[in-house]
């Protein structure tokens, strides 16, 4: 049973420059060939590079496109996918590739490394043989493999800035995929999306400027769903109805996401017809309005319903 690993860069393939790390050819090669001479991992692990390797911090929905047309053009060579991603936005990757692949039937195990493969003592060893032992046996959809954990890909974020085990998902139970008779890739285009953090007197005319030049809005609100009763947050409101772009929010908590209408407060998000995000992840949020976006004006019913296990039900 093949597997193609796609290596897109970050920390698990960088090396030491007088710069700091950086993304090099070669390390992730020699640690396949490495693990495949020790009988650690099977001899048809096929390594496909996403050239010019980056550091995950300069990922764009661009590369989200690109992997997922990668994946689709070798669908039907292989029994499962790694992607070897940077750590910063993992998150945002794995999310995207959920809402690109509609109707995948295997396993795109998402991995990576907190500390170099260069660099003695670090955990990419470990965390791509995992990955690679998963994808060809974990159920169809996206995975994030790391720390010994295999994690819902839809529902996972970056928790730890330095630990090994960085990663945390949020349970679910509908699976990391979207369903589809046959598999369908979704591209991203080149929307204009702003991640608006609500903070106690927080200047709203930035709120009122995004909402005049962006394509949507994600707003990070309070707990289960507040919002300060401004003028000016009313004003942004306005004018994105006016435009006709989405406002979609979601719970600066980690955890217990929330629910629009439990507290007065929140009345003015709901006047205004701000999408309640539940318990969606930031990151998988943003792919999501990214993804959306890039399909006609008529499916924007999407982003009112979950499409692969973004949310609770």
């Amino acid at each position: 049973m093949s597997i193609l690993l796609i290596h897109t860069g970050g920390t698990i393939g960088m090396v030491q420059t007088p710069s700091g790390f950086s993304p090099q050819t070669g390390v992730v090669e020699q640690a396949i060939s490495d693990l495949k001479h020790s009988g650690a991992c099977p001899r048809d692990v096929d390594v496909h590079l996403l050239t010019p390797l980056i550091d995950s911090a300069n990922a764009t929905p661009a590369e989200w496109g690109r992997i997922a047309a990668l994946i689709a053009d070798h669908h039907a060579q292989y029994s499962g996918f790694v992607v070897t991603h940077g750590t910063d936005t993992l998150a945002y990757s794995a999310a995207a590739l959920g809402f690109a692949l509609q109707g995948l039937d295997k396993p795109v195990i998402v991995t990576g490394a907190m500390l170099p493969l260069s660099v003695k003592g670090s955990d990419g060893m470990r965390n791509l043989a995992d990955a690679i032992a998963a994808a060809p046996s974990a159920p169809a959809g996206i995975w994030v493999q790391f720390a010994g954990q295999r994690l819902h890909g839809v529902r996972t974020r970056k928790s730890h800035s330095t630990e090994f085990d960085a990663f945390r998902d949020t349970p679910g139970t509908a699976p990391p995929c979207q369903p589809g008779e046959t598999l369908r890739v979704h591209g991203f285009g080149s929307a204009k999306v702003a991640i608006l953090a609500m903070a106690p007197g927080m200047p709203t005319d930035l709120f009122q400027h995004a909402a005049r030049d962006c394509d949507a809005l994600l707003l990070r609100v309070y707990g289960s769903g507040t919002a300060p009763e401004s003028q000016g947050l009313a004003m942004a409101l306005q004018i994105a109805n006016r435009r006709d772009i989405p406002v979609l929010a979601v719970s600066q908590c980690a955890e217990g996401g929330m629910a629009l209408g439990t507290y007065a407060a929140g009345a003015i998000l709901r006047a205004h017809g701000v999408i309640d995000g539940r318990d969606m992840t930031v990151e998988a949020a943003y792919a999501k309005l990214h993804h959306v976006l890039a399909l006609p004006v008529s499916e924007r019913a999407r982003l009112t319903r979950p499409l692969c296990g973004e949310y609770s039900a």
